[in-house]
């Protein structure tokens, strides 16, 4: 599903990420750990195409990136099949919850107003968020927003997700909330990579466990092994 292969990005003149090497399977879930300022979201964006990188290559559901800027076209391929789902909840302040997961698909597949209502009430509802379908942004909490977000990424139907530190922003209980969303994505067969700082959840949800540290991989292995019990 990912393959990254020699990833390297550098500014000013100092290493961001070196050699990258990272391989995540179809149905796998890959948690990124590792102590901050060490390149993991650099590392996400890169792999979605939102940051250029100056060497190396990614395969990600298909579609190969290059070092330097990507072609728009491609860019838009690639974010039809991979979600993100940032730190910040980013959603549109004047639009319902329903409304929020339902735009994106109505907009890029043109799929009816009814079509994309209907789906997007069940993705809310698989979030646990049905009875909060007609609610505005302002007026949900974070962890619910988060999850409106998680919803708004599978409406797109992506074959992979990437998530770059989901519940930073949140208290501990709405955490747990966001957490549960994603080990119950996990348990459906859902193609992830979550930045985290959880260790806890990388133990419960992740296949795999990638650290990384000052732009380099240092560790990678099944989460027993690299977490520890």
């Amino acid at each position: 599903m990912i393959t990254v292969t020699g990833l390297s990005k550098a500014r000013g003149g100092a290493a961001v990420l070196a050699d990258v090497e990272l391989e995540v399977r179809t149905g796998g879930v890959t948690a990124i750990i590792g102590p901050s300022g060490g390149g993991k979201s650099t590392l996400l964006r890169c792999v979605n195409g939102l940051e250029t990188f100056d060497s190396g290559s990614v395969s990600i559901a298909g579609h190969r990136l290059a070092p330097g800027p990507q072609p728009p076209r491609l860019l838009e391929r690639v974010r039809r099949d991979a979600g993100m789902v940032f730190q910040q909840f980013n959603l549109f302040p004047n639009l319902t919850a329903q409304e929020n997961v339902a735009l994106a698909p109505r907009v890029v597949f043109g799929v009816s107003a009814a079509e994309v209502a209907r789906r997007a009430l069940q993705l809310l509802d698989r979030v646990g968020l049905a009875a909060f379908a007609a609610a505005r942004p302002a007026t949900l909490s974070g962890g619910q927003q988060q999850r409106v977000a998680i919803a708004r990424a599978l409406a797109m139907e992506p074959k992979v997700i990437l998530f770059d530190e989901p519940t930073s922003a949140l208290d501990p209980a709405m955490s747990e909330e966001v957490l549960e969303v994603i080990v119950d994505l996990a348990r459906g067969g859902q193609t992830m990579v979550v930045v985290t700082h959880d260790h806890a959840f990388a133990r419960r949800a992740a296949t795999q466990v990638v650290e990384l540290v000052a732009g380099r991989i240092t560790r990678t292995g099944p989460p027993a092994e690299i977490l520890g019990s």
